[in-house]
């Protein structure tokens, strides 16, 4: 029989946040697969687990995944941790999880603490919706791309950052959103735990004579519908009706419902649109004579 794998959540900072289920499995696997030996050590002696660790980070996680994965067929039970939260979340461990059911070995997830739900709930904005993007990419052409992804995203947006990288990250936040309300949460679950409202723009000003400490969740406000729609507005009037109307029909929508499309982008009346349509195609014809 094969093993299988657990996703082990670990303390963000408070090791009370420890679940007895993860000591519980942490005790019970054969092999523990750790982001960083030196710091999970602490935590396994804390809890005086003894199971053997190796190491797991995105650095060696293809190779690393095809030794843990033979261990797994070979019948081991393996449990994965990271240094803080849940793994597999901004984390090598899903390639892991994916080597796995690749491989056809069970994955189960022991839930706990996780940074982004944590820094959330404690934010004040919107959680019905919202998007997770982790640390924004080191290539600048690819952070390019996710900045100008979230413009217009109406979901509120989690980030993450590191004190030495966070005031150029909320200057191109603020470059490519403008200035929008979010939370700055640092140290959570710690004794200097502190979550901050603000703007993009009060957070640059803060940080313009305070030096940024601790690990940072950044959670900024998405844009407004009503924003977006007065956007959109905008973009149709720059355009005729009968351009707007070939859009539709170019992917394919039938005249009829065309028309009643651009009545609503535009704000008016399908017969409005009608009419429109109809003085065009008479000007036409006078033309032809």
């Amino acid at each position: 029989m094969t093993g299988k794998l657990y996703l082990c959540a670990t303390p963000i900072g408070n090791l009370g946040d420890m679940t007895p289920r993860v000591v519980e499995t942490l005790n019970m696997v054969d092999l523990i697969a750790a982001e960083d030996t030196r710091n999970s050590i602490k935590l396994l002696n804390h809890f005086d687990i003894h199971t053997p660790m190796t190491s797991y980070h995105e650095y060696n996680k293809i190779e690393k995944a095809e030794y843990l994965v033979e261990q797994l067929r070979n019948g081991k039970n393996v449990a994965l941790i990271t240094d803080a939260g849940t793994p597999a979340i901004s984390d090598p461990g899903e390639v892991l999880v994916q080597f796995c059911q690749r491989a056809g070995i069970t994955v189960t997830s022991l839930p706990g603490a996780a940074a982004c739900i944590t820094a959330l709930t404690l934010s004040g904005l919107g959680t019905r919706r919202f998007c997770f993007e982790g640390f924004l990419p080191t290539d600048k052409k690819e952070k390019n791309a996710v900045l100008d992804d979230l413009k217009d995203e109406s979901r509120t947006i989690i980030l993450y950052e590191a004190p030495h990288h966070l005031v150029r990250t909320l200057g191109e936040l603020f470059e490519a959103l403008g200035d929008r309300r979010m939370a700055l949460c640092r140290e959570l679950t710690k004794k200097f735990e502190t979550v901050v409202s603000t703007t993009i723009k009060g957070a640059l000003f803060m940080y313009e004579s305070e030096e940024p400490r601790g690990e940072y969740v950044l959670v900024i406000e998405g844009k407004s519908h009503d924003e977006l729609r007065r956007e959109q507005e905008a973009d149709w009037q720059s355009i005729s009706i009968e351009e707007h109307m070939r859009v539709y029909e170019e992917k394919g929508v039938e005249r009829k419902e065309a028309m009643k499309l651009v009545a609503k982008d535009r704000g008016i009346s399908k017969r409005e649109v009608y009419q429109y349509l109809l003085s065009v195609g008479e000007s036409a014809r006078r033309e032809l004579r």
